[in-house]
């Protein structure tokens, strides 16, 4: 080569190692600056704090030698970058302190009527409500708060168990229904509600097909209610928007006002477990079907609850055993999660979490007690309404201790339990031995109340 074409490639090597240094130092300084995160603690050992940022996702960090509690309300200040969807940060945390430092003097007001306490406020779907949610939450004790996280199969004392634990709610089996004609069913509601210190949620899992509760009883419906797949058979999506319109007043007319369903699970194989309770369609479809549902519920007196989250497809049965979801992050994201997506867009007020060990998101904890799971659903959903478990007396869960506790610190605001009694003394205990914030409670009561009113059921409670 000439010697003016050696100077010509010598400049232009040094251009671009030039221009790619300065790019590196420029994604360096980005990852270099400090950043601050506002955020509750919910947990610590020795060497990691767990807390929850203000858009309610939950984060591990590494921090040694803490002199912090369970409730603390800390400004964390850090380098690196947070990645939203996961437990576990890979950041490095150079300075924290408690965020009370920053907050107004005891002689500078604090206390504005109207005001929401801070730490509760989002801008969730049920912001319209905080203010009286906020107003309720401040008259309760420790043990009525308890009580609304737990939505509760129907006792058999159901009066004397409502007056010593003020459950959230109740959850119907077809056995509940059995044999009674409509107006035992509305004047059980009716006794119910008017025993409760809060309104009830009245909930069944009036899916259609192979589930089905009030409509396994002929005196109530006289046929039981068709499934997704015969529905969308017989008359495609209008077919199914006639019948939850229809099923949502049988419900409302019974006093039901939540319904377990829809399952908006994507499964094509009459193998899989949950084949028969969904739609039997692929993602566009089975999203179609989530939108479907919840905008037809909402000209009715009934909330709905997608289910099962992150999507269940061919795995097992949790009722009877661990099931674990082997399949990529990808397929997970680009199959399972669009008819969660299309639900929520059109309003879903609740989503229950499955039991299911989803490996390539938390290969260590069923999907209800992962906080990397409701943190997926969180922000990438960007799902701002109630989460709650499936059943925690499945036999997936049989060997975990603790259940209500993890689930609660996993993010679930609403727990369905059978075993109620040992479920709240978990969490009793956990509070009073200072592992469990009650500041963690109170958001989650929070929430649930705001729910409560966006759904209409308080109205009566003031009229009183």
């Amino acid at each position: 080569m000439k010697r003016k074409q050696w100077l010509y490639l010598i400049i232009c090597l040094i251009v671009i190692v030039g221009a790619l240094f300065s790019y590196a130092k420029h994604r360096t300084n980005l990852n270099l600056d400090t950043k601050e995160m506002v955020a509750t603690v919910l947990s610590l050992n020795e060497n990691t704090v767990t807390v929850q940022d203000a858009d309610n996702l939950i984060y591990r960090v590494n921090l040694k030698n803490l002199n912090l509690e369970p409730g603390d309300r800390i400004v964390l200040e850090y380098i690196g970058l947070i990645d939203k969807n996961n437990l576990d940060q890979d950041i490095e945390v150079i300075d924290y302190h408690l965020e009370e430092d920053d907050k107004p003097k005891d002689d500078e007001p604090n206390n504005i009527e109207g005001e929401i306490t801070a730490e509760l406020e989002d801008d969730g779907m049920f912001k319209n409500f905080y203010v009286m949610a906020d107003k309720l939450l401040k008259t309760m004790s420790l043990e009525e708060k308890i009580g609304q996280l737990l939505l509760v199969r129907y006792p058999e004392d159901a009066l004397e168990e409502l007056a010593k634990y003020n459950f959230a709610g109740f959850v119907f089996y077809g056995d509940d229904f059995k044999n009674l004609e409509k107006g035992d069913v509305q004047k059980r509601a009716e006794e119910l509600q008017n025993a409760a210190k809060i309104p009830l949620l009245m909930a069944v899992d009036e899916e259609g097909g192979k589930v089905v509760r009030i409509s396994s009883n002929p005196k109530l419906v006289p046929t039981p209610f068709k499934s997704s797949q015969e529905l969308y058979l017989d008359g495609g999506f209008a077919a199914i928007r006639e019948d939850t319109v229809a099923k949502s007043k049988i419900l409302s007319d019974l006093g039901i006002n939540l319904n377990l369903a829809p399952v908006v699970d994507v499964a094509t194989s009459e193998d899989d477990y949950i084949y028969s309770r969904s739609l039997g369609q692929d993602t566009p479809k089975t999203s179609t079907y989530a939108k479907t549902v919840i905008e037809a519920s909402k000209s009715g007196d009934v909330s709905y609850t997608l289910k099962h989250f992150p999507g269940y497809s061919a795995n097992k049965d949790t009722h009877t055993g661990t099931s674990r979801d082997t399949r990529t992050y990808k397929e997970i994201l680009e199959t399972d999660l669009p008819p969660f997506e299309a639900g929520i867009e059109a309003g879903a007020e609740a989503v229950m979490i499955s039991h299911n060990i989803v490996t390539s998101i938390d290969k260590d904890n069923p999907a209800s007690l992962s906080a990397s799971i409701h943190n997926l659903l969180r922000n990438t959903l960007n799902f701002t309404g109630v989460i709650m478990t499936d059943d925690l007396n499945m036999d997936a869960l049989d060997d975990i201790d603790d259940l209500g506790v993890k689930a609660l610190l996993a993010g679930n605001d609403l727990l369905i339990v059978t075993d109620y009694e040992k479920i709240y003394d978990e969490i009793y205990q956990a509070v009073k031995n200072n592992t469990l914030a009650e500041s963690l409670i109170d958001k989650k009561v929070f929430k649930i109340l705001a729910w409560k009113h966006y759904m209409g059921l308080m109205l009566d409670h003031y009229k009183g």
